[in-house]
């Protein structure tokens, strides 16, 4: 139901008053705590009337709210001012205390790409290397974010570029003091620290709770493609379970391009529900990635994929030896052969 519609039904209960601000308003705001919603935002429209309720659902040009007995449709263009309440209820994985490494919110409402890159887009960073660079996301206040095992493949010299929002701009920060924690190379998937210069904690994701992806749904990524720093991508799932390897992915033509790798990929509750990993070179629109249940299942068995250094499964890449030129033992190894120690 619309905004005018609510107007036309309060017009007809309250004998032509409905008009007026001030009773309209008083109404609406009646209406929306009776609906006891958690998570519930203050909304001031044009003439002056003020919806306390939750928001259920966001687009470019509309909200809807939630008033209890009716969802109200809300033009954005009448909407002057909006307060925003964070959810009410919110549960944390991985047990209690220090081991909490990701956060799980419930009753979240959809919002728009455009709302969502302003609520998460801190969160989302850029992952350097000698070798090239991928993207990554922050799960934990402390520094610890996810990003593709492929991306830090072998290497030791890692840092993360990390944007901030000021009153009036974006902070562009340089971490340099990254280090891996662990690496599961089957899966694709890298947890690494980062430590802030200042102390403070960093702006953290939501990961999807239970599954719910279905074909058609539209989804976002954000990432760094080609080193286009904090480029956001929208498109849809394709199929929610593609096999390769014997591992089962998320397909979507949402652009996913080199730089992209270990990004995360959003559905319209800004919850992740993959990690952006790979597209198929001269294929259009067939991108993929990993599915959030192979992500906290890395997360919660960190310790089995804890990153060694002196290990040769620790996700270092070891080379083969220069292959031989000609067949049989080197002169060298042969007992009969008389090696000149001079020579």
């Amino acid at each position: 139901m619309r905004l005018s519609g609510i107007v036309a039904l309060l017009h007809f209960h309250t004998g032509g008053r409905a008009s007026s601000g001030t009773g309209f308003g008083a109404l609406v705001v009646g209406l929306g705590l009776a609906a006891g919603a958690s998570a519930q935002d203050t909304i001031t429209l044009r003439d002056g009337s003020t919806i306390r309720a939750k928001v259920v659902k966001e687009t470019d040009s509309s909200i809807w709210v939630d008033l209890g007995s009716t969802l109200l449709e809300l033009e954005r263009a009448e909407i002057v001012e909006r307060q925003r309440e964070e959810a009410g209820e919110a549960s944390i994985g991985v047990g209690d205390g220090e081991d909490r490494l990701y956060t799980v919110e419930s009753g979240l409402a959809e919002r728009s790409p455009k709302e969502l890159a302003k609520a998460f887009g801190d969160a989302v960073v850029k992952v350097s290397t000698p070798r090239g660079l991928g993207s990554g996301f922050i799960i934990h206040p402390d520094g610890y974010a996810i990003t593709n095992a492929h991306v830090v493949q072998g290497e030791r010299k890692i840092r993360c570029t990390v944007w901030e929002r000021t009153e009036h701009e974006f902070k562009r920060m340089l971490i340099e003091d990254v280090r891996i924690i662990a690496v599961n190379n089957h899966i694709d998937l890298a947890m690494i620290k980062m430590e802030h210069p200042d102390g403070k904690p960093f702006k953290t994701v939501n990961i999807q709770g239970g599954e719910e992806l279905a074909a058609g749904q539209s989804v976002f990524a954000i990432g760094n493609p080609l080193g286009l720093e904090r480029t956001l991508s929208r498109g849809v799932i394709s199929t929610t379970s593609r096999s390769f390897e014997g591992l089962a992915y998320i397909q979507t033509d949402t652009q996913i391009n080199p730089g992209n790798s270990g990004g995360p990929l959003f559905n319209d509750r800004g919850e992740v529900i993959g990690v952006t990993n790979m597209g198929i070179p001269m294929g259009e629109g067939l991108n993929f990635a990993i599915p959030a249940r192979y992500l906290k299942d890395f997360i919660e068995h960190r310790d089995a994929f804890s990153f060694d250094a002196e290990n040769p499964n620790s996700g270092y890449e070891y080379k083969d030896g220069p292959g031989r030129k000609r067949a049989g033992s080197p002169p060298q190894l042969d007992d009969e052969t008389k090696v000149d120690q001079d020579g």
